[in-house]
């Protein structure tokens, strides 16, 4: 049987002799290289032919990072599959890594894990780890919720507060006529209103923008705390 050729990026150098020795008794495993420092890994990601199946990437070199960057060189200059390793669960970093391409990661206190997970990934069968399924979900979640905060600022500098009254008599289902008498404002200057509304929003009709208004939770009686949740 063919062995698994496994590179290891890693600063902490009595950590990467144990894990040597440890990846090396397996019998499908073959530590074929390690290095220490980022200028290491870079200068042999640069050589034209891959070196490694299985790329162990220390996501931290050097209190730096850099493990992210290399993991996105190792992919591009070798196409292998790259593993990332980190003594916590640093989500961002983590994030990132999945980002730059790399298929899985590890917490280094649970190296025995390490042989298993690196069979699958040289197999194509790995699947991304459960932790990072949550940590990815969290990270679009805060997207998520940045874009909404985003879109209502935006929106909140466009519609004035009489514009704003305006869209949400309408999405209580009033007519212009209501509008008008409850302002006590003439009718033409209701639709002025509507259509400058719609004109900002770019909605082709008052029903379709008193809508986005409503998805925003910009009206007094929309449940914000919902919108959160989106």
């Amino acid at each position: 049987m063919e062995s698994i050729r496994v590179l290891i990026v890693e600063d902490d150098l009595d950590w990467l002799r144990g894990l040597k020795a440890y990846l090396n008794r397996q019998p499908d495993l073959d530590v074929i290289g390690t290095v220490s420092t980022a200028e290491e890994a870079t200068e042999l990601f640069h050589l034209s032919d891959p070196q490694a199946d299985v790329v162990l990437m220390d996501i931290m070199l050097q209190d730096e990072p850099a493990g992210i960057g290399l993991a996105e060189q190792a992919l591009l200059s070798w196409g292998v599959k790259v593993i990332m390793l980190t003594s916590m669960e640093e989500k961002d970093f983590i994030f990132r890594s999945f980002q730059a391409g790399a298929i899985d990661y590890q917490i280094k206190s649970r190296f025995e894990e390490l042989p298993a997970i690196i069979r699958a990934a040289h197999a194509a069968k790995s699947s991304i780890n459960a932790a990072v399924a949550e940590q990815m979900r969290e990270e679009f979640r805060r997207l998520k919720r940045l874009e909404h905060q985003f879109k209502v600022k935006e929106i909140s500098d466009l519609i004035t507060p009489t514009e704003l009254q305006v869209l949400e008599m309408i999405d209580q289902g009033h007519t212009q006529t209501e509008i008008a008498n409850r302002f006590f404002i003439s009718l033409r200057t209701v639709k002025i209103h509507v259509g400058h509304i719609l004109k900002k929003l770019g909605s082709p009709s008052s029903k379709d923008a008193a809508q986005k208004i409503r998805d925003l939770g910009l009206f007094k009686g929309a449940n914000s705390s919902e919108q959160d949740r989106k």
